[in-house]
């Protein structure tokens, strides 16, 4: 036996006597084993081979495993954790839930660096969360990109995409900046996936509602809107109530953030308030933003949330629970608190249920 395969022939498992196999049920043993694991042939191929039902080859097979004849190791990227994934997956009711290890220097009391921080939603988080989408995307798809850093962290980690088009979901953070933006973003995930790109050239707050909706009437804007209700799968970003961390808490007044501070907000994401619970506070504050509506991005099928860092894993949490977002691409330290936290209603992400009806 090739001492390279994964599969063991012994007398003892994990230190507890078991009863000895002949060798001839050994010699048999293994090389079903072998053609099962190895090979890939069906019960019934090794069957046939064997001169055997396939009833025999199961029990055969059965009979390895808990003997441990054989031996199955599940192997991952060093960099992803599979049992906190599937852990938060079935916690939170996610469709799709990957945590990637967090970088060695992300202290959790270190301050955050902005922009561009990497101790909150390191670019690590970017590349996962590019592969991700190009399992997610199929052609013909609708991707909506919403802005924040670890979008286009994402977006520039890029590298393969089924044809679809792309649209922008949210206004720009500062229209100076639009190059290096989401806007350069959008433009980013077109061009890998050879479709249309539909870039929003404005900012994502606005001074007062009556100039935010002078703005959704534009043409370029109105077409990106229209686009909206098209949307098959969308990638969204994070951020807490606090400064670095949330793009629309910087871009208030200090009496505006003290304002919706007092409403108990926990969590922004794309211009959305929540409180600890998920619930959408501050609406009046979307009248003056650029950015998809709440209930349109509930209708999206897919809607994927990068962020990571314990920093913001309050924020994840809340949004979480908001039945908004399907799937999660975060760091173990996000993860361990969530996984810690006080467990959210029935599968919120699955269910997509609104916490204020």
């Amino acid at each position: 036996m090739n001492s390279s395969e994964e599969i063991a022939v012994s007398a003892m498992s994990a230190g507890r006597s078991v009863p000895r196999m002949g060798p001839a049920e050994l010699v048999q043993a293994a090389a079903m084993a072998r053609r099962f694991y190895l090979e890939g042939k069906s019960k019934i191929q090794i069957a046939e081979e064997f001169g055997v039902s396939r009833f025999k080859v199961a029990r055969v097979l059965e009979t390895a495993l808990e003997r441990d004849l054989v031996r199955i190791e599940i192997r991952v990227p060093a960099e992803l954790d599979a049992e906190r994934s599937d852990a938060l997956r079935a916690r939170y009711g996610l469709r799709h839930a990957v945590v990637v290890e967090s970088p060695a220097d992300a202290a959790p009391d270190a301050p955050a660096a902005f922009p561009g921080s990497t101790l909150t939603d390191p670019e690590n988080l970017g590349q996962v969360a590019a592969d991700l989408l190009g399992e997610l995307v199929t052609e013909g798809d609708v991707l909506g990109l919403a802005w924040g850093r670890s979008t286009i962290h994402m977006a520039a980690a890029l590298h393969q995409l089924p044809p679809c088009t792309v649209v922008q979901l949210t206004g720009v953070y500062d229209a100076g900046t639009a190059e290096r933006g989401s806007v350069e973003a959008v433009r980013r995930a077109a061009q890998v996936s050879g479709g249309e790109a539909h870039p929003i050239y404005a900012p994502m707050l606005l001074p007062d509602p009556a100039t935010a909706a002078a703005l959704r009437n534009q043409t370029g804007i109105a077409r990106a809107f229209e686009y909206f209700d098209k949307v098959t799968v969308a990638a969204v970003s994070i951020g807490s109530w606090e400064p670095g961390i949330s793009t629309v808490h910087d871009m208030l007044s200090d009496e505006e953030r003290a304002h919706y501070a007092s409403l108990g907000v926990a969590a922004e994401m794309s211009a959305h308030l929540f409180d600890a619970q998920g619930r959408r506070v501050g609406r009046d504050l979307g009248e003056r933003c650029i950015t998809v509506e709440a209930d349109r991005l509930r209708r999206v099928p897919e809607v994927v949330a990068i962020a990571g860092g314990l920093r913001k894993a309050a924020a994840i949490d809340a949004v979480l629970r908001s039945g908004l977002v399907t799937s999660l691409v975060t760091d173990t330290a996000a993860a361990d608190f969530l996984l810690n936290e006080t467990a959210p209603g029935p599968r919120p992400a699955l269910n997509r249920a609104d916490p204020d009806d």
